[in-house]
């Protein structure tokens, strides 16, 4: 009588063999997201090699990972991840690394599993930026997003090699970015003085105002009365989820205010961002005849577009490049000076003015600052003292702005 193999216990999956001779490792790994039984199946030439295989799927099973997962690539994973960053990091961050993937991570290591993933996967990534002429400083980024996004598939479950996550990052370019001189920052100054929205420069150079700060910048949070200056939004273009919905790719958590079009005012990114810095006479006197020229803006903003409409930073950056031609200010290198390193002149300034480091950092927005009433008033005196510390080191042009 011929012996009957002994029947496999209900859920721990089967091996059978199909017609054309190759044998199939099944397994029911749970529930799919529309409710149907999830069933994965695996077929190799032999019954030997499909029993390894519904081990490994039992394994996986046991230990909490995601059955089927040592088959899930790199492209298909960033896809599933990016959804998930979508709801959790700033839009800036998301688009950052959304293009990281698309661009770099999909073209060059997208159909590999990442069980199979190996140290030269990272490298060839990196090799990658390189070949197409960018920094060591983005393949670096390039890097540290890949592995990111490994971290969170491990989390999820998904077999990922120890050995893939601990390659060397590549070196960091050597930046050279750095302010302006000092008789730039003159010129510059006294060309903005000729415009009427003059006042936008001098907040970037002697404040140190972001791009975004400043074109987020609304006259409710301009007090002229009192000297104060609120830095609590910035201007940004947020991607649409929906277009035709008309709704927006807002993580949770994120305080956004539509203005209109893709336009929004955001909080900035941490809440050492926000805060409150006294103005002087540098800023306030051009701020006051800006105010009555101004054009009208529907949303209130201080420095729009002639239509009062959101200024782009495109334009914007042009014409920061525009003033510091006719101020003849360059870069060391030849090229035009980055609108951020306006804030790299402010930091200098402070420094060089021996201000504490702890009131730089209040000023620039990289330290939060209390917000209570008792304390704003004994830091809006130290501020205050700290930002015209600098103004003796810009005499000619306090002359020609006004202070």
């Amino acid at each position: 009588m011929a012996r009957q193999k002994a029947r496999r216990q209900y859920g721990s999956g089967s091996v059978s063999q199909r017609a054309d001779g190759k044998w199939v490792a099944r397994l029911e790994a749970g529930w799919t997201p529309r409710g149907t039984r999830r069933r994965i199946a695996r077929i190799a030439p032999t019954e030997a090699a499909a029993k390894r295989l519904l081990r490994d799927l039992q394994r996986e099973h046991a230990e909490g990972a995601e059955v089927g997962g040592r088959r899930l690539t790199v492209k298909a994973w960033c896809e599933t991840w990016l959804e998930h960053q979508a709801t959790r990091v700033r839009p800036k961050t998301y688009e950052t690394d959304a293009s990281i993937v698309r661009r770099w991570l999909v073209p060059t290591i997208g159909h590999r599993k990442l069980a199979d993933l190996t140290p030269a996967d990272v490298r060839k990534v990196t090799a990658a930026v390189r070949d197409a002429g960018r920094t060591s400083t983005t393949a670096r980024y390039a890097q540290a997003v890949l592995v990111r996004a490994l971290k969170a598939a491990v989390r999820e479950g998904h077999p990922v090699p120890q050995r893939v996550l601990d390659v060397d990052k590549p070196a960091a370019a050597v930046s050279d970015r750095t302010s302006l001189t000092v008789p730039e920052t003159v010129a510059v100054l006294a060309a903005a003085a000729k415009r009427p929205d003059g006042s936008r420069w001098v907040a970037a150079l002697r404040y140190g105002m972001r791009q975004g700060e400043c074109l987020g910048l609304t006259w409710e949070h301009v007090d002229l009365e009192r000297e104060l200056l609120d830095v609590s939004w910035q201007l940004q273009t947020l991607r649409y989820a929906d277009r035709e919905r008309d709704t927006f790719r807002i993580p949770d958590g994120y305080e956004a205010r539509r203005l209109e079009g893709a336009w929004h005012l955001t909080r900035p990114k941490t809440a050492k961002g926000q805060r409150v810095i006294p103005l002087l006479s540098v800023l306030a006197e051009p701020l006051r005849a800006w105010r009555e020229v101004a054009p009208e803006s529907p949303h209130g903003l201080v420095w729009p577009r002639p239509d009062g409409r959101p200024r782009d930073s495109k334009e914007d950056r042009a014409e920061w490049w525009a003033l510091c031609d006719e101020a003849g200010a360059r870069h060391p290198s030849g090229r035009r000076y980055h609108l951020h390193e306006a804030r790299n002149l402010a930091a200098t300034l402070l420094k060089a003015a021996g201000v504490d480091p702890f009131y730089i950092t209040a000023i620039l927005g990289h330290a939060s600052i209390a917000t209570s009433e008792g304390y704003m008033t004994i830091g809006q005196e130290q501020l205050r003292a700290a930002l015209e510390a600098t103004s003796p080191l810009l005499v000619p042009a306090r002359r020609q702005i006004g202070s």
